[in-house]
């Protein structure tokens, strides 16, 4: 995958900086929201890795899904008063209280695939918009725009939330496609339980009445693909589409075993490590922020993988 033009300022920044001069000097906190999910794990792994080549030293940490874990992590990092903060889907109105600490202790936060705060940098996003469009019109696509599709949403996190309603407004315009069955996950320590429990029933419910599967992030997909295997389904049956990306979603997405169709893939090892240049420019450097993003937001590229392009995405 190319390298998002916006990193482009970012590298010329930080070019020819020595890592003699900051071996040992910053030392940077790290918190990912649920390390069970592959994607924030991308993620901070990405940080930890760029972090290292600068000879920083980087403390990860792991909130396993808990809001009150996550406040903690924040809270003893700032008191220890690390150099800056990644923080890797992490929650903006919750943790609101903690960013603004870290904002009077002036340290710099920088932010993945979180939402916005008025206490941190930025955040570094796709434009959830776009990809929920790709996602909603490709499966509409897969079964010539009719039929009936299960769904299987996530509220409680803006980006997924938003890949649901951009997929309602595609339905509202395309009415000879319904949902028979959605469930929305509730939990985060236990969701992968969740959405078990929730998509087994109406997979059972609505046998042979279904179309196509929509679910709002991969790792609810790869339960889902177990679910309709269960079922006696086969690739083809019924597409399966999700949003994300990764070894795994590429694998299934190739293997003719598994009902996975496609994948929005989003760039979150590209991410961490822009995070990680990024606070190196600004809180090591002296580069000011606007220079680098001018908004709240730095946007990198996603791309839609199906059958067609997926052997450009599986590692070798």
């Amino acid at each position: 995958m190319k390298t998002s033009r916006l990193l482009k300022p970012i590298a010329m920044a930080v070019a020819g900086i020595t890592l003699a001069g900051q071996a040992a000097a910053f030392e940077l906190g790290v918190v990912a929201f649920q390390m069970s999910s592959e994607t924030h794990a991308r993620c901070a792994n990405a940080v930890e890795a760029r972090a290292t080549e600068l000879g920083w030293e980087a403390q990860i940490l792991n909130s396993n899904g808990a809001l009150q874990t996550h406040a903690e992590q924040l809270d003893n990092l700032i008191q220890k008063g690390v150099d800056g903060l990644v923080v890797c889907m992490s929650k903006p109105v919750e943790a609101d209280g903690q960013f603004e600490a870290a904002k009077a202790a002036s340290i710099p936060v920088i932010s993945v695939m979180s939402g916005s705060s008025p206490h941190t940098l930025f955040d570094i996003q796709v434009n959830e918009y776009g990809v929920g469009a790709d996602a909603a019109l490709y499966l509409l696509g897969m079964i010539n725009f009719r039929g009936n599709l299960l769904v299987q949403r996530f509220e409680a996190n803006a980006g997924t939330r938003i890949r649901g309603k951009i997929l309602d407004s595609v339905l509202s315009e395309n009415t000879a496609v319904q949902i028979v069955g959605e469930h929305s996950m509730a939990r985060t320590q236990s969701w992968r339980e969740d959405v078990r429990n929730g998509m087994q029933a109406l997979i059972l419910q609505q046998t042979g009445n279904f179309d196509g599967v929509w679910a709002s992030f991969d790792g609810q997909a790869f339960v889902i693909d177990d679910l309709l295997l269960a079922a006696g389904m086969s690739k083809g049956d019924v597409p399966l589409i999700s949003i994300d990306g990764g070894e795994e979603a590429f694998r299934r997405i190739k293997d003719e075993n598994s009902m996975m169709t496609a994948t929005v893939s989003i760039p979150f090892e590209e991410m961490g490590t822009a995070a990680v240049d990024a606070m190196q420019a600004i809180a090591v450097e002296g580069v000011e922020k606007e220079t680098l993003v001018p908004g709240p937001y730095m946007f990198m590229n996603a791309v839609l993988v199906d059958a067609s392009n997926v052997d450009e995405f599986l590692s070798e």
